[in-house]
């Protein structure tokens, strides 16, 4: 897993990516909201979403919900990136929908509109 830190609009964001997964659990997300405040101060987070593992996106395991929590829970917005096209769970599709008109956490399709995104978010 790699941890990228860029500032973009004056705003910190840790750009998390790799090729396996690495966040699989409650408590690997909140050691890495832990690790991004603390190296870099940093309040948004942007994954790839291949460190997220593909039962993140089996809403039915309950992970996305733990996993999200934890950055709720410390104020910490996030953003997903990568192709979502291969999924068809409409709960799913619902889910990102639902995320993508809030505030907090975000699906997108590229790491740069992930970092536009999480600079913008109030």
């Amino acid at each position: 897993m790699n941890i990228e830190y860029i500032k973009m609009n004056g705003t910190d964001i840790a750009v998390v990516s790799g090729d396996q997964a690495e966040i699989t659990t409650p408590q690997a997300a909140l050691d890495l909201v832990m690790t991004v405040q603390y190296e870099a101060g940093a309040k948004r987070v942007a994954f790839d979403k291949r460190v997220l593992g593909e039962d993140f996106f089996i809403l039915s395991t309950g992970l996305a919900g733990e996993i999200l929590q934890k950055f709720i829970n410390y104020h910490v917005k996030a953003a997903v990136f990568g192709d979502y096209s291969r999924y068809t769970s409409k709960p799913l599709k619902d889910f990102i929908y639902e995320s993508n008109n809030g505030k907090d956490i975000f699906f997108t399709a590229s790491k740069e509109e992930a970092a536009e995104r999480l600079a913008r978010a109030k």
